[in-house]
């Protein structure tokens, strides 16, 4: 079917005016022909936004892993899935074909029934990035079970957090992991989260680095006896359309990380449709994303809208800078890696290096280029496909998000003409839209302002897990029948959109959505802290860093501020992870609130950017004054 791979511009707006025109044939087209089912589904759509409640191929039932393995095992079973590559290269990397995935799938699936584990539990999954974590996502799926998978950088707090929110059963996770020249030691991190977890009944300990760690009686097993016990055919539970697949869990600008549940067959069907285009993928390709599968573009584009394909999708555990800056470059050289997918913030990074970690290798194999996680800027944008893509490999600055599922707008390379900065235009299905600040649509071009999606697609998030409140007022209550995706965009004169940023109180660090408020709570447990803000300010590598503006409390207002700024990051390394690290602290004695006592963010980030021509009028501030003192003393 020609409209499961777009070939050209032309061929992009056809299939694009069918898939709005008539989207319930559209998908239904898709979902016929390409996947496997156990049952035909009864409705291809059903949807309410005022709810809201979405649900696609009702009445169909499946199973995930037979999509992903199963069925290519006649046709593909020597054919490498994945395709590991250590941390230290050094060692030997290893290649898993579909057969060893099956067999594989199967033991670990094998292992989890044994230990209790059923249709509908949840497993949180805590590991470095080793083959055992795509197989563990496959085996929960395979058996019913929903994974939540926590990335492996995440404290002991943060980790507890979510292994409650959800009632996990098991945690799956490692002795430790290697991270460049360093060994972290997650089973110490999973035992101080138990502490607090009295749902947890097993943890499984997969082998990595090979040191002595505590194991708790009754509780922790190591996992490879078991797998080695363990049968290599296990019946896949059969699912229905809408059970739920996983909880993953995305920073929210207040309060707890929300769990957002995506579910089985349309979340299946819409990443596997957009991999294929998104990375023009062939038979023969070898496609490498940088992500770690802790976060959605690992669970949509390492796991399983390749292994849908049928693909070989490359697992990497390391760092871009291990053993030196030119480690990517030599994996693909290596591997002959086809389609490579990164984030901008590797990219500045890489880019601030000597280009001889780049011209040694020979990167002739590339064919497509893709961005993600944050919008890329110009600078990392030309220096990625001047130096990387030789400029011969279109660059697909992909937007879309945790709750989205799936890539929502992006170039399709060789198809749609790049624009440097711009995601482009909406893939097939996606009907995206500009709203203003009273709540109309902003029709025509050359236009900016809130970026909102008016028809459902089949990849969505269904809910947030336990808390479908949350979910209705996060995403659909700013504009009536709308998704709103909480970032602005502009949109240009041909209709492509530029994405400008969030519009509330979430920052995108590296990559990484970080909420101001969960920061903002643990700095003010420090007992000299009295009250704080966090804004964002630009960062020549990480895209924005943080900068926090802390008032003290008298008692600590003779501390060493130094010492303070360390403690301060200390407490957030140990609620959240190292990832939410401020770069700047700034000691101030009040905070610009408006009467009603909100604190303005805006002048705060003005100032923090260096940008303090025009705050505005600030005459109306509670405590104007205190706007001088913070410039006077700005980092």
């Amino acid at each position: 079917m020609s409209n499961y791979h777009i070939k050209h511009l032309e061929e992009y707006y056809q299939v694009y005016r069918k898939s709005v025109r008539n989207p319930e044939n559209f998908w239904e087209e898709i979902a016929e022909e390409h996947f496997v089912w156990r049952k035909r589904w009864d409705k291809v759509l059903s949807w309410d936004f005022s709810k809201p409640e979405v649900k696609w191929y009702e009445g169909a039932q499946l199973n995930i892993t037979e999509n992903c393995i199963d069925r290519h095992l006649r046709t593909r079973g020597t054919k490498t899935a994945i395709l590991f590559e250590p941390n230290d290269p050094s060692e030997e990397a290893e290649h898993i074909s579909y057969q060893q995935l099956y067999a594989r799938v199967n033991q670990f699936a094998n292992v989890l029934k044994e230990q209790g584990i059923q249709k509908g539990d949840r497993v949180c999954i805590y590991l470095p990035m080793i083959p055992e974590l795509a197989i563990s996502t496959l085996a929960c799926a395979r058996v019913g079970a929903i994974h939540s998978v926590v990335f492996a950088g995440f404290s002991a707090t943060a980790l507890s957090t979510r292994i409650n929110d959800s009632d996990c059963k098991m945690v799956i996770t490692s002795d430790g992991s290697y991270r460049g020249p360093k060994t972290i030691d997650l089973k110490g991190i999973v035992d101080e989260a138990l502490e607090d977890c009295s749902c947890v009944a097993t943890v499984l300990v997969a082998k990595r680095i090979h040191t002595d760690i505590n194991m708790k009686d009754g509780r922790d097993q190591w996992l490879q006896p078991l797998l080695d016990n363990a049968s290599t055919e296990c019946e896949p539970e059969i699912m229905n359309a809408e059970d739920p697949l996983f909880i993953l869990y995305t920073s929210g600008s207040t309060g707890k990380p929300k769990g957002m549940v995506h579910t089985t067959a349309g979340y299946m069907v819409y990443t596997a449709f957009t991999f294929k285009n998104a990375f023009q993928y062939r038979e023969n390709d070898v496609y490498w994303c940088t992500a770690d599968i802790g976060w959605i573009t690992g669970h949509s584009y390492i796991v399983y809208g390749p292994l849908a394909n049928g693909a070989t999708s490359v697992m990497f555990e390391g760092v871009p800078n291990y053993p030196d800056w030119g480690r990517f470059w030599e994996i693909v050289e290596k591997h002959k890696i086809t389609q490579f997918y990164t984030a901008p913030t590797a990219i500045r990074a890489l880019a601030k290096e000597n280009l001889d970690f780049v011209e040694k290798y020979d990167l002739s194999s590339l064919k497509v280029l893709g961005s993600v996680g944050e919008p890329i800027n110009d600078e990392a944008w030309h220096w990625y496909d001047g130096n990387i893509g030789k400029k011969k490999s279109p660059i697909i600055d992909t937007w879309w998000q945790t709750e989205t599922g799936g890539i929502m707008i992006s170039p399709i390379p060789y198809a749609t003409p790049t624009k440097p900065t711009y995601a482009t235009l909406p893939f097939p299905g996606i009907q995206p839209t500009l709203m203003d600040e009273n709540g109309q649509e902003i029709k025509g071009n050359q236009v900016d302002g809130r970026l909102c999606i008016k028809f459902p697609w089949p990849s969505m998030a269904r809910t947030i897990w336990g808390n479908h409140e949350r979910y209705r007022d996060t995403y659909f209550t700013a504009y009536k029948n709308m998704y709103f995706t909480g970032d602005g965009a502009l949109r240009d004169e041909v209709g492509y959109y530029r994405i400008t940023g969030r519009v509330d109180d979430v920052i995108i660090v590296s990559g990484h959505n970080l909420g101001t408020a969960p920061i903002e709570d643990s700095i003010n447990e420090h007992q000299a802290v009295a009250e704080s803000a966090i804004v964002g300010f630009p960062h020549d590598i990480k895209g924005n860093a943080l900068y926090g503006y802390v008032i003290l409390k008298e008692t600590g207002e003779s501390r060493n501020p130094d010492n303070l700024r360390k403690e301060i990051n200390q407490i957030i390394t140990e609620h959240i992870g190292p990832i939410a690290k401020l770069d700047k602290i700034q000691f101030t004695s009040g905070l610009p609130k408006t009467r009603s006592g909100k604190i303005m963010r805006r002048i705060l980030r003005k100032i923090a950017s260096n940008d303090t021509n025009n705050l505005g009028d600030t005459s109306t501030l509670l405590n104007p004054e205190v706007v001088q003192e913070i410039m006077d003393n700005v980092l």
